[in-house]
C-alpha cells in the first residue's frame, strides 16, 4: 500500500464539467499520491473520457481546480502537465521504428538529449522488449506494441501517467501477462498511474485504490482502498470476493436492479 505521507501528485477539487446545458461531470473530489495506481471505474457514458481530458490538460473544467504537484492547471501562468498517456490503440507511427517513435516523444519532453539512449535501453529492458528497439511497429504483435506504448509513456519522465483501457483490445492471455508486468513496472519505477477500466477484476488486481463513479453526470460514489497486499495472484479467491462485493454495491448507483437472475435497467 502507498503511504499516506506520500505527496499528492494530482488533486481534483470540486471538479465540474459542462457542455452548454449538458453536464458531463457533476462533482469530483479526489487525490492521487506519488507511486499510486488509481483505477477509475464507472458505467459507460458517466464522464470518464471527459475526466481524462481535464487531467491531461486538454479541457478546462467548468468549475473547480486541478492541482499537479501543488500547481494549479488552466491558469495563465500554468505549464502543460508533464504526463504520459497510454490509449486503447497503441498510436505508434507505423513509418517510424520503435526507437524513432520514442525520440519523437522525448523531443517534446524536457528530458535531456544526452540521457535518451540510456533511458530507452533501461525502459525497454524493464518491459522485456529490448530486441525490438529498431523494429517497425506493424511487425510487432498487439501485446508487443502495447508494451512499446507503455514504454513511451514512462520515457518522458512524467509526473503521472494516464491509461485509457490500454488492455481492452488484447486477448485475455496477453492482457493477463501485461497486467502482471504493469504492477512490476510501477513498483520498479515508482510511476503514478490513473487507469481507466470497465473490468472490476482488472481494477481490483492492479489498483491501490479504485475511484468508483456514479452514472453520468459523474460523482464519486466510493473511494475504495483494495484490501489485498502485493504481490497479487489474478486467480486469488480474495480478488473474486472483492470484485463480487463491488459489483453488488454499484448496481444501484449505476441504475441497475437485480430480480433473481434477471437484471433490470
Amino acid at each position: 500500500m502507498i503511504a499516506q505521507s506520500n505527496p499528492c501528485v494530482l488533486n481534483a477539487i470540486d471538479l465540474g464539467v459542462s457542455y452548454g446545458d449538458s453536464t458531463a461531470i457533476a462533482r469530483l473530489d479526489f487525490n492521487v499520491r506519488r507511486g499510486e495506481l488509481v483505477a477509475i471505474l464507472g458505467p459507460s457514458g458517466c464522464g470518464k473520457s471527459t475526466m481524462l481530458n481535464v487531467l491531461s490538460g486538454l479541457r478546462a473544467p467548468t468549475r473547480g481546480q486541478i492541482l499537479v504537484d501543488g500547481e494549479e492547471l488552466f491558469t495563465a501562468q500554468s505549464k502543460r502537465p508533464r504526463l504520459g498517456y497510454v490509449f486503447q490503440a497503441h498510436r505508434l507511427l507505423s513509418w517510424r521504428t520503435v526507437r524513432q517513435n520514442f525520440e519523437i516523444a522525448l523531443a517534446a519532453s524536457e528530458v535531456p538529449r544526452e540521457t535518451w539512449d540510456e533511458r530507452i535501453d533501461e525502459i525497454l529492458s524493464i518491459l522485456h522488449i529490448s530486441k525490438f528497439k529498431d523494429a517497425w511497429p506493424m511487425r510487432l504483435s498487439g501485446g508487443q506494441r502495447q508494451r512499446v506504448s507503455i514504454a513511451r509513456a514512462l520515457l518522458v519522465d512524467p509526473s503521472y501517467i494516464l491509461m485509457d483501457e490500454p488492455l481492452s483490445t488484447l486477448d485475455e492471455v496477453t492482457a493477463r501477462a501485461l497486467r502482471q508486468e504493469l504492477t512490476t513496472i510501477c513498483q520498479r519505477t515508482n510511476a503514478t498511474v490513473v487507469f481507466v477500466t470497465h473490468s472490476v477484476r482488472e481494477a481490483v488486481y492492479l489498483a491501490d485504490r479504485i475511484l468508483i463513479l456514479t452514472r453520468g453526470p459523474a460523482e464519486v460514489f466510493e473511494d475504495f482502498t483494495v484490501p489485498i497486499d502485493r504481490p497479487r495472484d489474478y486467480d486469488d479467491k480474495r480478488i473474486g470476493e472483492v470484485e463480487a462485493a463491488i459489483i453488488r454495491r454499484v448496481q444501484a448507483p449505476w441504475g441497475l436492479a437485480v430480480e433473481g437472475e434477471k437484471t433490470v435497467v
